[in-house]
């Protein structure tokens, strides 16, 4: 609880030690960063300007090479051409020699104007620029090397010389225009007074190059005119006259001393006097006429006029040297100003920080390294706690210590238990302190708990490998002890033997006297069966009603065969069930591990075989698996694969029997029967096979192919003879009964063919039907589709009638031996049977009836349906739509029904 006065803070101190200093930093901070702005800018303006200047300077020197390059093309195309060759008085024997100096010159010319210009792209002068006067040029250049036709007129070879001069012009300009807007950029970059006088010297003699180069090539066209334009001309070299000496009054007042002077050296040179001289006496006389200069003269002031623009150039490159040196410096002053002041802000910071460390050691580190260590401990990791800092950081690390000390002594407790160390000395030491008792209290109840837990995990493992009812090992430990017994043996060279006990007439104590009495009899049965093996031996229970007993080693034959008949005897003895008294036998199966052999599962299958000879040969006998059993498993081994083998390769079909009203001899439906065409071995009969398939998932497989295969060819039928109502009996197995599928494949076979579900028959047995609640409830589902269930060889199983009203089924089928019988018990039976059957609303089917007073006496007891040789006998589907005649309503004769 807050006392009064008391004020709570919250947050780290590192925070509050940073806001000591943050504060005036940031002013230093704002300073500094104004101070770096302002000098940033104008090293980036001084930057710009010098990158300006040197573009301009680069495309002054381009000009200046496209000046020089002028005068031998023009050249070129004068000397190139007859008719203007001799209008401006040049020999024809002088044309030739001419032409060819002149192309000479302009090759050098030509080279020097693109090293210039590649000059300029490398120093970043925009591409599109060089790239459009690269163009010009290329396309200049190429009608200059073309070979052309003669003019015919002076004044059109007067126009080709014109033509050439004014494109170079072009380009000039272009390149001009440039320069100057270069120079216009770095004046507006706002520089310091140095870097704006450069720039404006820079400008001056720009424009001075530039009139100069208007006024040279006003000269040369001047001297060229056409017949009746030499007025015109010369008027207009008289105004480019006046723009050059305006430009040149103006570069007279340049700033720089150097460049005035230099400026001062340039006028009084000889080029510049003759080129000057030239003008001056340049008239309008005709070409040709006496007055008018020569060829050689006009080249002569031409070159004088070339070397006065080429060191008016280099005047300008100097201005412009001198502008990125003025522009230069200013930049690294602004360079130096910005690293003294950054320097300065750095140099503040490091104080600053100096001062934070010297703080942070002596309170907030040590704080820190407290805050850590708790931080650790709340997370479950007993640290040492450093002790250091003030008085009272010390204090709180001594109490945060003793606190650890006391949770290690917990840890010590807790680790012991998840060692499974229960029996530790220091569970038994009490910890001190309220929360202590408690602590030590939890833990005496979690190793409590721990060692009901491992006594429950034993026991769950025995039940896992262990039977529930007689406490012997299951079938999968059993293979499991197999296995292992196999696998000594082999190394030890010696044999095992199992023995396969399947108990006899067990089936009948749980119908006798129920579930119950049936358990105790197992109990009973593995208590005398341990008894009487060896200590080594194991007794196992594999499910039912059959049992194992695996032995190793093993001593001799006889000895076997010897215990067979102990363990035979044994189960044999009465067994006392409550009041009453039963009697049981075992069929005993014996089979020896081959040398070497370590398969478990088929030892047992050998041991199987022998158990179930045994049962087949009398019961309550013992057989040894020899070569014999041994071709047999093969040969049913052979079996298996070539029904899957026939299943795939559409080895089987189906055959019908017609099912006829007993009252009429009206056709109701069929029954359908399996049949297999085995190639080599002709037509299977199903006692051959089905035993064999029932005893693996084959016969599901042949179930399924049944269902899908019946219900199409009803289907056909149905579609066929419209209205009739047929129905089709399948017989379904007890396994595919007892598999969850069954239901999905009746479904599918529905489906599939489209029938309607009341027209399909399931037919099972009796036992299939009362043994197994599961199957019951399936049928339950089946019949709840839809689909009519039929009790198959109904009298030979041990249903009473008493129970038919309670069973899914809708169709009684009298067995045949019922049926074929004449003892008056068995007619009787058969009356009592459809009498029943009628009074819970089940039809009733009578199966093998094969004379005439079967037929009649059955009519007498009102029997609804009969199938049978006397009617027909099974058939395939063809023969069945040739002799029972669909489109009528009745058997017509037995011979009709011929088989097929």
């Amino acid at each position: 609880m807050k006392q009064p006065g008391e004020r709570r803070t919250r947050g780290s101190l590192r925070p509050r030690l940073l806001a000591l200093v943050a504060v005036p930093m940031l002013g230093v901070v704002v300073l500094a960063g104004s101070g770096v702005s302002v000098t940033l800018t104008s090293a980036r303006d001084a930057q710009d300007a010098e990158r300006s200047v040197t573009h301009a300077a680069a495309l002054s020197s381009v000009r200046s090479m496209i000046g020089q390059e002028t005068l031998p093309s023009v050249s070129v195309a004068i000397a190139g051409d007859v008719e203007l060759s001799r209008m401006v008085g040049l020999p024809e024997v002088q044309r030739e020699p001419l032409l060819a100096l002149t192309l000479k010159q302009a090759q050098a010319a030509r080279t020097a104007t693109d090293a210039a210009t590649a000059r300029a792209r490398a120093q970043g002068v925009s591409p599109s620029l060089i790239d459009s006067v690269t163009s010009q040029l290329s396309a200049l250049r190429a009608g200059l090397d073309e070979e052309r036709p003669d003019t015919q007129t002076a004044e059109g070879a007067l126009d080709v010389a014109a033509d050439v001069y004014r494109r170079y012009a072009r380009v000039s300009a272009q390149l001009t225009e440039a320069e100057r807007a270069h120079i216009d950029d770095a004046i507006e970059q706002g520089l310091d007074p140095d870097g704006v006088v450069a720039l404006e010297d820079i400008a001056r003699i720009s424009d001075l190059v530039e009139a100069a180069a208007e006024e040279l090539g006003q000269f040369l066209a001047a001297n060229f005119a056409a017949e009746g334009r030499e007025a015109e001309q010369h008027a207009m070299l008289l105004a480019d006259r006046g723009a050059y000496e305006a430009a040149a009054e103006r570069v007279d007042g340049l700033h720089t001393p150097s460049l005035r002077q230099a400026w001062k050296a340039l006028q009084p040179s000889p080029p510049v006097r003759r080129f000057e001289r030239a003008l001056g006496s340049t008239t309008l006389a005709p070409k040709g006429s006496a007055a008018a200069p020569s060829l050689g003269k006009v080249v002569d002031s031409y070159r004088d006029g070339i070397a006065r623009d080429t060191a008016l150039v280099s005047l300008l490159d100097q201005a412009a040297d001198h502008a990125i040196a003025v522009t230069g410096e200013q930049r690294s002053t602004a360079i130096g100003t910005l690293r003294v002041v950054v320097g300065s802000a750095l140099l503040l910071l490091v104080l600053a920080l100096v001062l934070l460390v010297a703080v942070e050691q002596s309170v907030s580190r040590p704080l820190r390294r407290l805050a850590r260590d708790a931080d650790a401990v709340s997370h479950g990791q007993l640290v040492e706690v450093h002790e250091s800092g003030p008085t009272e950081v010390r204090t709180v690390a001594r109490a945060l210590a003793g606190a650890v000390e006391s949770l290690r002594r917990v840890q010590g407790h807790a680790e012991a238990v998840a060692r499974g160390e229960l029996d530790d000395a220091r569970l038994r030491e009490p910890l001190t302190g309220p929360l202590g008792q408690v602590v030590h209290a939890s833990i005496e109840q979690i190793v409590t708990s721990i060692r009901q837990r491992e006594t429950l995990q034993v026991e769950l493992a025995f039940q896992a490998a262990h039977d529930a009812l007689t406490e012997l090992p299951n079938r999968a430990q059993g293979l499991r002890l197999i296995a292992g017994a196999l696998h000594r043996a082999q190394r030890a060279s010696a044999t095992v033997a199992l023995l396969f006990v399947d108990l006899d007439y067990f089936k009948k104590v749980n119908d006798t006297f129920g579930h119950a009495a049936g358990d105790e009899v197992l109990r009973t049965v593995a208590r005398r069966m341990q008894a009487l093996v060896r200590s080594g031996d194991v007794v196992c229970r594999l499910g039912g009603d059959e049992f194992l007993v695996l032995l190793e080693p093993v001593e001799s034959d006889v000895s076997l065969v010897a215990l067979a008949q102990r363990l035979i005897t044994a189960v044999s003895d009465p067994i006392a069930i409550g009041d009453s008294t039963v009697r049981i036998g075992a069929s005993v199966g014996i089979a020896i591990s081959s040398t070497g052999s370590v398969d478990a599962d088929a030892l047992l299958r050998e041991a199987d075989a022998a158990a179930y000879r045994a049962k087949t040969s009398g019961r309550g006998t013992a057989e040894v698996f020899d070569e014999q059993l041994r071709r047999e498993l093969a040969e049913r081994a052979d079996l298996e694969a070539a029904i899957a083998h026939g299943l795939v390769a559409g080895e089987f079909l189906l055959h019908y029997q017609p099912v006829v009203s007993v009252a009429t001899k009206e056709l109701r439906g069929f029954e359908a029967l399996l049949r297999w065409d085995r190639p080599g071995h002709g037509l299977v009969p199903p006692a051959a096979f089905i035993p064999l398939a029932e005893q693996s998932n084959l016969i599901c497989e042949l179930g399924r192919w049944a269902l899908g295969e019946a219900t199409r060819q009803l289907a056909a039928w149905s579609a066929a003879d419209a209205g009739r109502g047929l129905t089709m009996a399948v017989n379904v197995s007890g396994r595919h009964l007892g598999s969850p599928r069954i239901l999905d494949d009746v479904a599918d076979a529905l489906a599939g063919s489209g029938v309607d579900p009341s027209c399909l028959v399931l037919e099972l047995t009796e036992t299939m039907i009362v043994d197994d609640v599961a199957c019951t409830d399936r049928l339950r589902a089946l019949r709840g589709s839809g689909v009519r269930i039929a009790i198959d060889d109904f009298g030979t199983g041990y249903t009473s009638i008493g129970q038919l009203q309670n069973l899914p089924v809708d169709t009684l089928k009298i067995d045949r031996s019922f049926v074929a019988s004449e003892a008056p018990g068995h007619q009787e039976l058969v009356r009592l049977i459809v009498s029943a059957a009628h009074t819970f609303n089940l039809a009733v089917v009578a199966e093998g009836v094969e004379e005439d007073a079967q037929l009649a006496a059955l009519r007498t007891l009102q029997c609804d349906a009969a199938q049978g040789f006397l009617i027909a006998r099974p058939m395939s589907a063809a023969a069945v739509e040739a002799s029972c005649g669909l489109g009528a309503r009745a058997m017509s004769s037995p011979e009709a029904a011929a088989p097929a």
